[in-house]
């Protein structure tokens, strides 16, 4: 016999508003027992010292995890002048300190530099793998950890505000893998100042913003008069970016019996100028995948092969 799943089979998104000082994980855990879900997960790891959009995923959105991971961000966050860190942000140990305090001028004429495809060195206090090692864990337990620079891309990047003398605040549009903390750290050092982040807010991950955000608050609020589900977004949400095919009752039910579809030579074109688009707005990861939907819900994500249309996931709405 199979082994009894617990839970409720709930699924869709939770676009949560995550607060200061909570990891990603526990976030996703209380989202988990709030909705009593089967399956849970987030896409895009937010650091504690960060607040803002954490898309948590419940149920059959656990399969669109991967690609909502190569969305476009939106951050907001502060650079304070005066003291480096050695995890470039507040909760880290002063590593050095400067007088220097850029004006809008200097900061503005630096900022260019950092827009389009950039090359950067991730922070040593990163969740990247090393010999099968966290980064953190190793710079927390006094490890030199030297990572290689990977090229990411910024669509934009501006100065919104002078806060003080010591703190300016930014907007940053970006593509995936860039750290907004190395980006922080570069700055400073083009400046000739020492600096750090101070604040850090997550605005937009794909078509996941502050409009459609709740809070912790927000969701026990609505576990209490029995309205939870009203906080789920379409499981389709994560897949704004991905090309998305109507398909018949019969076609729905043959790619769920993971048999390959024959299009139609318009269809392909279609899909091939869908897949170029993407490609150049930056993605790099599935290119060729469509969203066969029926009565506009999402039934298999599958790949372009040949002119065929085949299944790869599978999703149950």
């Amino acid at each position: 016999m199979g082994r009894t799943k617990k839970g409720d089979p709930v699924s869709g998104w939770v676009c949560l508003d995550k607060p200061y000082d909570m990891g990603s994980t526990d976030a996703v855990s209380k989202i988990r027992r709030l909705f009593n879900a089967q399956k849970a997960g987030h896409a895009g790891t937010l650091d504690p010292l960060a607040s803002g959009i954490l898309p948590i995923a419940l149920g059959e959105a656990t399969k669109t995890v991967p690609y909502l991971m190569e969305a476009d961000k939106v951050y907001r966050f502060r650079i304070k002048w005066g003291q480096t860190t050695n995890t470039y942000d507040a909760e880290g140990a002063v590593t050095a300190t400067s007088d220097v305090r850029p004006d809008e001028v200097a900061i503005v004429k630096v900022l260019p530099a950092y827009v389009g495809d950039i090359e950067q060195v991730p922070p040593a206090f990163s969740a990247i793998k090393v010999d099968g090692k966290r980064a953190y864990d190793l710079a927390r337990d006094g490890i030199e950890v030297e990572l290689e620079a990977r090229t990411v891309r910024v669509f934009d990047l501006r100065l919104e505000a002078i806060i003080s003398a010591d703190e300016a605040e930014f907007i940053l549009h970006c593509g995936k893998g860039t750290y907004v903390r190395s980006l922080a750290r570069d700055i400073c050092l083009d400046l000739g100042a020492c600096g750090h982040v101070s604040f850090l807010r997550r605005e937009r991950v794909g078509a996941f913003d502050l409009t459609n955000t709740k809070t912790l608050e927000n969701l026990l609020e609505m576990v209490h008069r029995a309205a939870s589900l009203e906080a789920l977004l379409a499981v389709e949400t994560a897949l704004d970016d991905i090309p998305a095919l109507p398909v018949t009752e019969d076609e729905a039910f043959r790619l769920k019996r993971g048999q390959a579809l024959t299009l139609l030579p318009r269809q392909v074109e279609w899909l091939k100028s869908a897949f170029e688009i993407r490609h150049q707005a930056g993605r790099k990861e599935h290119l060729r995948t469509v969203q066969a939907r029926h009565e506009g819900e999402v039934q298999a994500l599958c790949e372009l092969r040949a002119g065929q249309l085949w299944p790869t996931r599978i999703l149950n709405p």
